[in-house]
């Protein structure tokens, strides 16, 4: 009798063990397999997405520019960091040919349209709403955390990712 109420609960933890343990991590891992990052010296992925103003922005439409992608949410607070360290910058680079395709992964566009503001940032903002629950656009960016950010060079080809802010400048002098 014992024997049987120990095999019947070694099976559950078992199963349960598999179910939210072993099964989660072997996504991950296929996961990564299937979508990578796209990677450097290769041509962005186009994205096309709504910005404030409710208009259709391409990133694609950007080319001739030099462009930070980055990808962002309103209640990621490194997010929101990044964004004060990126105004320095865009102030200082966009008018030699700089620009920020700033993709938010909020569910919320209404608290997106808040961290703008409240962020004070100008440049273009674009909202993926279904992004927030994973979607086409995260698996071809294999976005496993933000900010994630690629800097794409006037072809629209990836030459660097997750820079620093030192780092990003020193790419800027010599790109512009």
């Amino acid at each position: 009798m014992i024997v049987a109420i120990v095999h019947s609960l070694v099976y559950l933890v078992m199963k349960k063990f598999i179910r939210f343990f072993v099964i989660p991590i072997l996504f991950v891992f296929a996961s990564q397999l299937v979508y990578a990052q796209p990677s450097k010296g290769t041509v962005a992925p186009d994205i096309s997405l709504y910005n404030t103003k409710g208009e259709l922005v391409t990133l694609s439409s950007l080319k001739g520019k030099v462009v930070l992608l980055d990808f962002w949410a309103s209640w990621c607070g490194p997010c929101r960091q990044n964004n004060k360290m990126l105004k320095e910058v865009y102030a200082k680079y966009n008018t030699k040919g700089f620009e920020i395709y700033s993709v938010s992964i909020d569910g919320n566009p209404r608290a997106w349209e808040r961290a703008i503001q409240q962020d004070n940032t100008t440049w273009l903002h674009v909202i993926d709403p279904s992004a927030a629950k994973g979607n086409e656009l995260t698996q071809t960016w294999n976005l496993r955390f933000i900010p994630a950010t690629f800097l794409l060079d006037k072809e629209g080809k990836i030459v660097a990712k997750g820079l620093s802010e030192n780092e990003l400048e020193k790419r800027l002098e010599k790109m512009l």
